[in-house]
């Protein structure tokens, strides 16, 4: 939010320099997150200054030229070479000396002495687009006869400097979303800051507020209360529409906005000024005289101010005459609504929407306004009619024309100000300190909350409407703090702490762990958000869209569920990089994934959804970085599962038990899965190439999903022992067996295990084979097994007696042959 320092000076008697006010503003909650200056003028016509053509003759190499001498004051005179045609003797002129600067837009170039035709110029009369005081580029500015030479243009044009104040308003601070909201805080930490009762809020008087006739009387019916519970208006006749006057033009441009013409100026002046929107209508389009506020049915046309035809939802209050609609209530006005240059006539509008309509319309249809963002963060519904008034008269003072009806004011339910009772105890154990009850009284007034009952234990306050965030006694307490200080609270010396019981295995040290080791084989972490967009499951057949979490009030359409896998924001990760030329990729992710549960019931609260913690893996294009040394490698599916046993195998998890099977997933074209318990604990394979393409992805991409809740309850809870190396040597024997395709090493490994479990230490494979002499069908698989007997050395006779049982087993659960 812009804030001009000028402007706030309007409404407080302030003599504080811009630097030590964005402090005391920081200090009461409005954080100026930096200020930049601003100039009426880009430039402020430094190095302008008047001037009086002495002579005006033709060059005498170039018919459209003129050579002149300018007195600029001072005694000084300066040839000059205009081109100018309306260039004369005796005029007064602006004039820009040499090393002047001058703006066009966001270009700019500098006054240089030069030699034209042959002819020396040592500046440049200016036209008024050259300086950036109108449009106009048909001749230079001729000012009038009683201007004295060498004036600096700054002065003659009342040129302003101004410091604006970017400030960092949080969302429930709409109090403070205007001028005079900070200012009501500043003059809060003003007194507070200097010790002082001196500073007050000054508001522009209403007081000359009159009805001049009833010519133009337009009705208003709300038909929906609950979104409008109050609608304010007004009609002005005989109004002439033109360009806004320069201080109006002004104050808007400082806090970035494009006048437009001197009504529609004036109600976003108000808006800026108050905090509260308003909306001006072209009164003679209003069908039927009358305003109606009311819903239009789903799927309703209608063409807004940026002529964009948008779909109206039923829920959209709509501000319609008696035949269509002609703008969306707190959000955007209508293209055939609005004020011209050729309206005479307008019906000015001051209304308070609920903030959730006002919202979930602002976030339907992606249109985010300076109405709506005041109205969705509640707007304070007992000013309209100050707005309506304070508008109304300027409209009149710039525009004329008279105030041809009585406001119609429809508010069925007045929202009245509410009582919180606040105790000094509760102030004093919440702060931490013992603040003085008589500032705390001050500050609550001072922010215009008034004090209804008062004894030694506390106060009773009424707090106003436009305190949409104060209402309850902590926020009281928070609003007493902000303005006593933070800085200002006391801290002990004395750190006080506990010893705190941390589980084992420790959660968080184990993920560090982990990604510490990720990180050192050339991974990089992504952290994505939870929230994604329903599209995703929608698409994919594997989720089911019954089980989202569904945000009730979405930011936007791509973020309106919680994720029910990490898998997508991991193809987004991939497909943003790959758009910036990043081809070669390795990324993990920690993070929690969403469902709602199949028996859903709403007095069960959370309990009707599940949350777990998992661990992605991805990896896209080359193993490693382009070297002239290293032979280039792509990732492959053994990578990802190669990682992804590393630090099961790290962690101590014991998978002999774990099933493993083919992956049965339409989001991955081939891959394995491994199930502990009936729980699927890994799913790894090759990304489906029609999910990469819708996407956006063109290369392979291999995935693997973990769910880390399980394997952190697999991770040994005991600390790790030490055995000493064995004294009996080990002994490694092979096998090649031919079996049928289907046949894992996982199988065999585990059918080993089962038939030797004293002597076998291990099953490792060190070649798959298919092809030339292995029938059709089959592949042939070469084993090593170790074997070890821990109190003697083994012979040959029981290494043959194991190795012969094992093959027994193998041929006979397997229907394997010996190759």
């Amino acid at each position: 939010m812009k804030i001009s320092y000028s402007w706030l000076k309007e409404y407080i008697d302030v003599n504080v320099a811009p630097e030590e006010m964005s402090k005391i503003l920081t200090d009461s909650g409005l954080e100026v997150e930096g200020h930049e200056v601003f100039q009426s003028v880009k430039g402020g016509l430094e190095g302008v200054v008047t001037g009086e053509v002495l002579t005006c003759e033709k060059h005498p190499g170039a018919d459209k030229l003129s050579v002149t001498t300018v007195d600029v004051g001072n005694g000084q005179i300066l040839p000059i070479v205009c081109g100018a045609p309306n260039v004369a003797k005796g005029q007064k002129v602006l004039v820009a000396k040499v090393g002047t600067t001058l703006y066009s837009g966001e270009e700019s170039f500098q006054i240089k002495k030069a030699k034209i035709r042959g002819e020396v110029s040592e500046g440049m009369i200016c036209a008024e687009d050259e300086l950036n005081l109108g449009t106009s580029h048909e001749g230079i500015m001729v000012l009038p006869d009683g201007v004295q030479p060498g004036m600096p243009a700054a002065d003659y044009f009342e040129i302003s400097d101004d410091i604006v104040f970017e400030i960092g308003l949080t969302p429930n601070r709409s109090d403070a979303a205007s001028h005079m909201g900070t200012a009501r805080d500043l003059v809060a930490a003003l007194n507070r800051h200097f010790n002082t009762r001196t500073y007050a809020l000054k508001l522009p008087s209403v007081e000359s507020f009159k009805v001049d006739n009833h010519n133009l009387d337009i009705d208003v019916e709300v038909k929906d209360s609950e979104a409008c519970p109050r609608y304010s208006g007004i009609t002005l006749k005989d109004i002439t529409v033109k360009e806004s006057p320069q201080w109006l033009k002004t104050r808007l441009e400082s806090i970035g906005l494009r006048p437009i013409n001197n009504v529609v100026d004036i109600t976003n002046f108000v808006l800026h000024e108050t905090g509260h929107p308003l909306h001006a209508f072209d009164a003679d389009k209003i069908t039927g005289k009358k305003v109606v506020v009311q819903k239009q049915p789903n799927d309703t046309a209608f063409v807004t101010l940026d002529e964009v035809e948008r779909k109206l939802h039923a829920d959209d209050l709509m501000i319609c005459n008696t035949e269509a609609g002609m703008c969306i209530a707190g959000v955007f006005g209508g293209v055939d609504s609005g004020v011209t240059e050729k309206t005479t006539s307008v019906f000015l509008e001051s209304a308070y929407f609920d903030p959730k309509h006002v919202r979930k319309t602002s976030k339907r249809h992606a249109l985010q306004t300076d109405a709506s963002f005041r109205f969705e963060r509640g707007a304070d519904p007992n000013i309209t009619l100050y707005a309506l008034k304070r508008a109304a008269l300027l409209i009149k003072e710039l525009a004329g024309g008279t105030i041809s009806s009585e406001i119609k004011d429809v508010y069925p339910n007045p929202v009245e100000a509410w009582d919180v009772e606040v105790k000094y105890d509760n102030v004093d154990r919440l702060i931490g300190n013992k603040i003085d009850r008589t500032v705390m009284k001050t500050i609550v007034l001072d922010l215009q909350m008034e004090i209804v009952e008062e004894n030694t234990e506390g106060f009773i306050l009424k707090v106003p409407p436009f305190k949409v965030d104060v209402l309850r006694e902590v926020d009281v307490i928070e609003e007493i703090l902000r303005i006593y200080g933070y800085n200002n609270v006391q801290f002990e010396d004395k750190i006080h702490s506990s010893v705190s019981l941390r589980l084992k295995p420790d959660p968080e040290k184990i993920q560090n762990l982990v990604s510490d080791y990720f990180v050192s084989h050339g991974f990089a972490e992504m952290m994505n958000n939870s929230l994604t967009k329903s599209e995703y499951v929608e698409k994919s057949r594997e989720f089911d869209s019954n089980h989202n979490v569904v945000l009730l009030n979405p930011l936007s359409k791509d973020l309106d569920v919680l994720r029910q896998t990490l898998l997508f924001g991991g193809l987004e990760v991939i497909a943003y990089n790959q758009n910036r030329k990043i081809q070669d990729l390795k990324i993990f992710e920690f993070g929690k994934t969403y469902m709602k549960k199949d028996s859903y019931d709403k007095s069960r609260g959370v309990k009707n959804y599940k949350e777990d913690k998992h661990l992605t893996l991805f990896a896209t294009g080359n193993l490693q970085t382009e070297n002239w040394n290293v032979a280039q490698h792509k990732v492959d599916f053994y990578f990802l599962k190669g990682m992804m046993d590393s630090i099961l195998n790290m962690l101590g998890v014991k998978t002999d038990k774990w099933e493993t099977d083919d992956l049965a997933n339409g989001n991955y074209s081939y891959g394995l899965q491994m199930v502990s318990g009936g729980n699927v604990v890994v799913q790894m394979g090759a990304v489906a190439p029609a999910l990469l393409k819708q996407m956006g992805i063109k290369s392979e991409v291999f995935a693997a999903d973990i769910n880390w809740d399980i394997v952190l309850k697999q991770v040994p809870k005991h600390d790790v022992t030490f055995e000493p190396i064995p004294k009996y040597p080990s002994v490694r024997r092979d096998l090649a067996l031919v079996l049928d395709k289907n046949i894992r090493f996982s199988e065999l490994k585990s059918l080993a295990f089962q038939t030797e479990r004293k002597l076998l230490q291990s099953v490792g494979i060190f070649d798959v084979y298919e092809g030339d002499k292995v029938a059709e069908g089959k592949k042939s698989y070469a084993l090593s097994f170790v074997l070890l007997d821990e109190s003697k050395t083994l012979t040959d006779k029981a290494i043959d007696k194991t190795m012969q049982r094992l093959q027994q087993a193998f041929e006979k659960e397997l229907n394997a042959q010996l190759r």
